[in-house]
């Protein structure tokens, strides 16, 4: 299935870069062509050695030619090589200012760190990933989801993996509002689910690659069946993405010892958090209410601040701000 015409690529104008090229060059690298890739990894490598570079020496680093690090540079928006290096530096001085005064965190984890620099790297990246992740989010397509998602008669939603339990904590939230929301984490099962799709369902796909087949074969399943497909992932060139009519994208990078998926997962929650928040909004009196009422079914089950569990017969009455549409406990947003 081709590109669908839903889809909005605003980064990647030529001439008109936004946004931290970095960024952008992270998201296309699974997408480029073998030479470009490497140029791509020549930089990720070392950005502030590489804004220093000439088109030369960074050709011969990449082990090609300076036409495909010209072409390298059309193809993530810009207009000339020294374009490319103005917008190396300034997303280098821009990691080097939020690093301070930590001045390691933005490194990779090594065998060598304790935990207190753990700590320190884990945070920041998870924190620069919600920053990047919000500074490309596209709120028009957001805009368009939450129509979707808001208005339909079944919302199926499709993830594995790390990813399964994001689209698990989607489904939770949706369905505390009262939507007939269905979270598949199995192939087999998400693909009968999509049999019963029909046009104004809606199937959403996560996952951080956008190359994990249980979750692309259902939702290309579902554009056969009609349903509007919605994919959440970190690459706005995967095949996933280019599945959907609709494209949703975090931006975190990789990192060792499997803190990619966390920074992956993290960054994912908060644009389902967007989402759902915007879902809610739509009808806020009844999500407002549903959400009140399911926060009291739950209630009975916490332990209270005491050695000795009371016995509690009536649930207190829930606060005001238990019944907005974030909630105002353990129980506010998604029940244990």
């Amino acid at each position: 299935m081709g590109r669908p015409t839903t889809r909005t690529d605003s980064n990647e104008s030529a001439g008109e870069p936004s946004g931290d090229i970095l960024v952008r060059i992270r998201s296309a690298l699974p997408a480029l062509a073998p030479a470009e890739q490497r140029v791509a990894e020549a930089i990720i490598e070392d950005p502030a050695q590489a804004s220093r570079w000439s088109i030369g020496v960074l050709a011969d680093r990449a082990r090609t030619s300076v036409t495909t690090v010209m072409r390298f540079c059309r193809t993530n928006g810009l207009r000339s090589y020294p374009e490319l290096r103005l917008a190396l530096a300034g997303a280098v001085a821009l990691e080097n200012a939020q690093s301070q005064p930590r001045t390691h965190s933005h490194t990779d984890i090594s065998e060598t760190d304790t935990l207190d620099e753990i700590a320190d790297k884990i945070v920041f990246h998870e924190a620069r990933g919600l920053e990047e992740t919000r500074a490309q989010l596209d709120i028009d397509v957001l805009k368009r989801v939450v129509e979707a998602v808001g208005g339909a008669r079944r919302i199926d939603i499709f993830g594995v993996g790390a990813s399964g339990f994001v689209a698990a904590d989607l489904h939770q939230k949706l369905h505390r509002i009262g939507l007939m929301a269905f979270v598949w984490t199995d192939a087999h099962a998400a693909l009968t689910a999509t049999a019963l799709l029909r046009p104004g369902d809606v199937a959403l796909g996560i996952s951080h690659s956008g190359t994990t087949a249980d979750t692309l074969d259902p939702l290309q399943a579902a554009a056969e069946r009609g349903a509007t497909t919605v994919a959440l992932t970190n690459f706005p060139r995967s095949p996933l993405a280019e599945s959907a009519d609709l494209v949703l994208t975090t931006s975190v990078r990789e990192m060792p010892l499997r803190s990619g998926a966390t920074v992956s997962r993290t960054a994912q929650l908060a644009v389902v958090d967007c989402l759902f928040v915007g879902v809610a909004q739509r009808c806020y009196d009844h999500s407002a209410t549903a959400l009140n009422d399911t926060f009291k079914a739950i209630h009975r089950r916490s332990v209270p601040y005491t050695a000795a569990r009371r016995s509690t017969p009536d649930a207190p009455s829930v606060p005001a701000q238990d019944a907005s549409p974030r909630g105002g406990s353990d129980q506010g947003g998604v029940p244990d």
